[in-house]
């Protein structure tokens, strides 16, 4: 069977199907693993659990923190992650994902950073410890919408997305654009520091800007076609936000390990075809990274939430059927981020594609990092509906299924209808409303799944 809905009532029936699928998911009961702390770039860690980075699409016109915003993160500040993966924040107007993308400036510096510092004073005051937080700078690239109408800008055609109507050739990156790209990152991370960021993550997933380029295969010029050259812009940026810090600010990256595209399209996939992960070039680009740069951390992704959800977080209802069953992309996932830290024993790693598992996804937060495949596991969805899952698992030692993400996609749909995202199943008072407007004219299915 292919796609299939979530209907475990048990870990032995998770385990049992992974197994019938021919697949492997580390899943564990010892949850104490994810209690240990950790030290990262000097910051002690209190346990190995992070919220990732999920847009909510509400700051101001101006980029600054909507209310929104501050709301979501006072409830994240509370939740008891160690790391709090802030959204993304373009480095430019035109490389804002929506109109209401958060966008760091001299002019909004201090609402950025008494957001920072409010986070941190909770979780101090809620949790007994001060959360790493981190900043995603993002150029949003061929998903550009800064007035809520497409403006992509784009490293190269893609006939996979664009396929019998190309992008007109002006939108796609000079090299000169790519060239200034650099320095805005760099002045990106000098504000994330003045503004009290812990970290700040040059966002290299999902298809924006600088993931698309490591797939650059077809461009010519200095940003494409070699290894050399297809990791040029990343390499600069990460080198123009480190001279633009302190050593008390720490630069990172998400970055996605595998697009789920065959070559000469996709990344992380062998020259030979097919869609089969390759890990051969994101090894090579991260041993760069890691060795050559500095870079301790690294918070590891895949696929491209726009085009193939199904491969980066399964659903169980999403725009279309998945042709995949979800144990499979879950297995993936885990198998290339374990590869990935298996050649790399002292670079810190963060998992993805936690939440769909529901209450067992704390099993298989606990397997990645029980069996080395992980150093810390990553919770986006499930932060949306179940803001203090953390805490859950660290005192209780499980979830509340009645309050998990059950991998509807409606967050998802909110963002595509150009509003506001957030849980429409758990945090209903706020997101239903704007659900009913925005996206139906009647309510009944989110009622039977309440």
């Amino acid at each position: 069977m292919a796609h299939q809905k979530f209907n475990y009532s048990s870990l032995q029936e998770v385990e049992q199907k992974a197994k019938e699928l021919g697949v492997n998911i580390p899943l564990s009961e010892n949850v104490d693993v994810l209690r240990q702390p950790i030290t990262i770039h000097g910051r002690e860690v209190p346990n190995r659990l992070a919220i990732q980075p999920m847009e909510g699409c509400d700051g101001t016109h101006d980029g600054a923190p909507g209310e929104l915003t501050k709301r979501r993160y006072q409830r994240f500040a509370k939740s008891g992650a160690g790391i709090i993966w802030a959204e993304a924040v373009a480095i430019t107007p035109e490389a804002r994902a929506n109109p209401r993308q958060l966008m760091l400036t001299e002019e909004n510096l201090d609402e950025f950073k008494e957001m920072v510092d409010n986070i941190k004073a909770t979780c101090e005051k809620e949790n007994g410890f001060t959360p790493v937080v981190i900043m995603q700078a993002t150029h949003s690239g061929r998903y550009s919408k800064p007035t809520g109408e497409s403006a992509p800008i784009i490293m190269y055609n893609n006939p996979i997305f664009e396929k019998d109507n190309p992008i007109p050739k002006e939108r796609i990156a000079t090299d000169d654009y790519l060239k200034s790209l650099e320095e805005l990152f760099g002045k990106a991370a000098r504000l994330a520091e003045k503004a009290g960021f812990d970290g700040v993550d040059i966002k290299a997933c999902h298809r924006y800007l600088i993931s698309e380029s490591l797939s650059a295969y077809t461009r010519s010029g200095p940003y494409g076609g070699s290894f050399e050259n297809r990791i040029r812009l990343f390499l600069n940026a990460i080198e123009a936000a480190k001279a633009a810090v302190s050593g008390n600010t720490f630069i990172t990256s998400r970055m996605n390990a595998y697009d789920g595209f065959a070559y000469p399209y996709g990344w992380g996939v062998s020259e030979d075809g097919g869609e089969t992960p390759d890990m051969s070039e994101p090894i090579k680009l991260i041993d760069i990274l890691h060795n050559k740069l500095g870079i301790e951390l690294l918070d590891i992704t895949v696929g491209n939430p726009y085009f193939n959800p199904h491969v980066n977080r399964p659903f169980d209802v999403g725009p279309y059927e998945s042709p995949e069953h979800p144990l499979v992309g879950l297995a993936r996932v885990c198998d290339c981020t374990g590869e990935i830290k298996s050649h790399f024993k002292d670079l810190f790693i963060i998992s993805s594609a936690n939440s769909y598992l529901r209450h067992f996804s704390v099993n298989m937060a606990a397997g990645m990092v029980e069996s080395g495949k992980a150093d810390i596991v990553g919770f986006g969805r499930q932060a949306f509906a179940y803001p203090e899952f953390a805490n859950d698992i660290i005192h209780k030692g499980q979830l509340d299924p009645k309050k998990c993400c059950i991998a509807c996609s409606k967050c998802s749909q909110l963002m595509r209808a150009g509003t506001v995202a957030g849980c429409v199943v758990r945090d209903t008072e706020v997101y239903l409303p704007i659900y009913r407007e925005k996206v139906l004219n009647s309510d009944k299915d989110i009622k039977s799944m309440v």
